[in-house]
């Protein structure tokens, strides 16, 4: 839409941008990269940190760039329950820094094949904050719970996509279509919390 004001997003996976756009569609919000950004240090514990770490990061590059727009920071990841919530935020670092996700996957399931323990169930969380052009701040996190599959399954999405068993559907994420994964995913959910915040505005 022509009036449509600017959230600069920090981060360098074309996937999720992809998959915010698509769920910022109609939002009045455009979702734009800054071609500086530089990745921050995450931290272990918190995705809820993390994704403020990102966005305040971005916020001080675009500053420094003399550029004065919203931004939003997004940490995700995949808990197993027999993992003791594992990989968690290091699920983009999860079997080091230049494992595929196809790596990521298949090793996650032999982490789990080799606990013996019955228990697939896993969840998806989605960690989102959001800096306005005048600096508040609002941050929502949302999960969906499901399985891990015995392999990969479909070819849609990302990261581990088609190695998470939705049962609803009986399908992967990676199965599912664009339309139906953003439906019902963790990051779906926090950006509707997100978009139906009381803090939240076109500013």
């Amino acid at each position: 839409m022509p009036d449509s004001k600017a959230i600069f997003v920090a981060t360098k996976n074309a996937g999720k941008l992809h998959e915010l756009r698509a769920l910022f569609s109609g939002s009045g919000w455009r979702l734009e990269t800054f071609g500086g950004y530089a990745d921050v240090a995450e931290g272990t514990t918190s995705y809820a940190e993390n994704a403020a770490l990102k966005a305040a990061a971005l916020r001080e590059q675009l500053v420094a760039a003399g550029i004065a727009e919203a931004v939003l920071g997004d940490d995700s990841g995949i808990e197993v329950r027999a993992l003791g919530g594992r990989p968690g935020v290091r699920s983009a670092r999860y079997g080091g820094d230049g494992a595929t996700w196809a790596e990521r996957r298949a090793l996650l399931r032999a982490e789990l094949a080799a606990s013996d323990s019955p228990d697939r169930g896993a969840r998806f969380v989605c960690a989102l904050h959001f800096i306005s052009s005048d600096g508040s701040t609002v941050g929502v996190e949302r999960d969906v719970a499901g399985l891990v599959a015995d392999k990969d399954r479909g070819t849609a999405g990302f990261s581990y996509d088609p190695t998470f068993w939705y049962p609803p559907a009986a399908k992967t994420f990676g199965e599912l279509s664009e339309e139906e994964k953003n439906a019902v995913s963790h990051r779906s959910r926090a950006v509707a919390a997100l978009l139906g915040a009381a803090h939240f505005r076109r500013d």
